[in-house]
C-alpha cells in the first residue's frame, strides 16, 4: 500500500529472518565488542588486500545469515548488495562464490537501508520467498579511495568519521520470525551545498532530517510512536545538525534518538572523532544490537535510517558538493 508520497506500508509485511555480523579489530575492541558474530584478529581476514579483506567479510556474513536459518544459498532468490568502492568491487567479488542472482547497490553509507528496503519489497511483491540484503565498508581500503593512503600519515580534523572495518548481512522472506518490515521510506537526495568530505555528518544530517519527517507525515505519525529512532552514521557533529534541522520543522526526536556511529566506538577511548561511518557501522550495529532488542520486544517499533554521503573521488576532485540521502525502514516487533 502506497503511503504519502515516498512511502509504502506493507498489507503483508516481509520478516527479517536472520542476520550475520563480522567486524575488525578497531570494532571489536569497542562497546559492541561481545555482540558481534565474528571479530577478526587482523583487518586483512587472511587476504592479501584490504578490498579483499571486505569481500571476504561480505561472504562471510552472508554465510552467518544464512547457517543461523538453515537455508542453502540456492534457496535465495536474489541478492541485494553494495559497499563504498569503485564498481562495487567488494560485493561482486565477494558474492561471487554464492551463485545468487544479485543486484549491486550504491547508496554509500545507506546502502543497508537500500538493500532491506528492496529486499522487502521484492518479497511483498511475491518475487520471491527469501532475499539476502549484505552490505560492508573496511577502513583502509575507504581511506584508500576516498581520502588519503594510510602511509600518508595525514591529520584527522574532529569532524572526521572513522570508517567501520565490518560487514551486516540479512535474510529477508516470507518465513515468520519475531522481527517485521512493516514499510519503508524511500529518501530523496538531499544537497545543502556543503563540500568538506572530513565531516559527513553536516553533510548526510540533512537528507536524515528530511526522511525522517517524512516517514512521520506518511505514516501519520508522532515522534513516540518510535522507541527509537536511528540514524546510520551521523556521527557527534551530525547529531547536534539533525536535532536543530528538526526542531525547525516543529518536531523533536531528541528523547529516542540512537546514531549508530556514536554507539559503535568509544570516542574517547579509541580516538574516533566524530564517531564511526561507512556501510558497516549501521549494518553491523542493527545485526548485533538493535534486532535482539527487538526479537526480544525490548522495543516494539524502531525506525531506522541509514544516511549516505554521495561523493566520488572524481566528483571531490571537480569540486562538487557532497550530496546526503538516507532511506527509512520501519521494524516491528511481532
Amino acid at each position: 500500500m502506497i503511503k504519502g508520497s515516498q512511502s509504502i506500508q506493507f498489507d503483508k509485511s516481509p520478516f527479517l529472518i536472520s542476520s550475520g555480523s563480522i567486524v575488525g579489530k578497531k570494532e571489536g575492541e569497542g562497546p559492541l565488542g561481545n555482540l558481534f558474530d565474528v571479530v577478526g584478529e587482523d583487518d586483512l581476514f587472511g587476504e592479501k588486500t584490504w578490498e579483499a579483506a571486505e569481500s571476504t567479510m561480505q561472504k562471510e556474513a552472508c554465510l552467518l545469515a544464512l547457517g543461523k536459518a538453515h537455508v542453502t544459498p540456492e534457496e535465495v532468490r536474489y541478492i541485494y548488495g553494495g559497499d563504498l568502492l569503485r564498481q562495487g568491487i567488494a560485493t561482486s567479488m565477494g558474492m561471487e562464490a554464492l551463485q545468487i542472482p544479485m543486484f549491486g547497490l550504491y547508496g554509500a553509507c545507506s546502502t543497508s537501508g537500500e538493500a532491506l528496503a528492496l529486499s522487502s519489497m521484492a518479497v511483498a511483491a511475491g518475487y520471491g520467498d527469501l532475499m539476502l540484503a549484505v552490505t560492508s565498508s573496511h577502513f583502509g581500503s575507504a581511506e584508500k579511495e576516498f581520502r588519503f593512503p594510510l602511509g600518508y600519515a595525514t591529520q584527522r580534523p574532529l569532524s572526521a568519521h572513522w570508517t567501520v572495518t565490518g560487514s551486516g548481512a540479512f535474510l529477508v522472506g516470507t518465513r515468520k520470525s519475531h522481527v517485521r518490515i512493516s514499510g519503508v521510506t524511500v529518501g530523496k537526495i538531499v544537497d545543502y551545498g556543503l563540500k568538506d568530505s572530513q565531516n559527513m555528518g553536516a553533510c548526510m544530517a540533512p537528507a536524515a532530517c528530511d526522511t525522517i519527517i517524512q516517514n512521520l507525515e506518511d505514516f501519520e505519525r508522532k515522534e513516540s510512536d518510535y522507541d527509537r529512532i536511528i540514524t546510520g552514521d551521523l556521527g557527534y557533529v551530525g547529531q547536534s545538525i539533525l536535532f536543530d534541522l528538526i526542531r525547525k520543522k516543529g518536531k523533536d526526536i531528541k528523547p529516542n534518538h540512537m546514531d549508530c556511529g556514536m554507539v559503535i566506538f568509544d570516542q574517547k577511548k579509541q580516538d574516533t572523532h566524530a564517531g564511526g561511518s561507512g556501510c558497516g557501522c549501521a549494518a553491523t550495529t542493527l545485526a548485533s544490537y538493535i534486532l535482539p532488542k527487538l526479537e526480544k520486544g525490548e522495543w516494539k517499533r524502531i525506525l531506522f535510517v541509514p544516511t549516505g554521503a554521495l561523493m566520488s573521488t572524481v566528483s571531490f576532485n571537480e569540486g562538487e558538493s557532497v550530496p546526503g540521502i538516507a532511506h527509512g525502514i520501519v521494524l516491528e516487533h511481532c
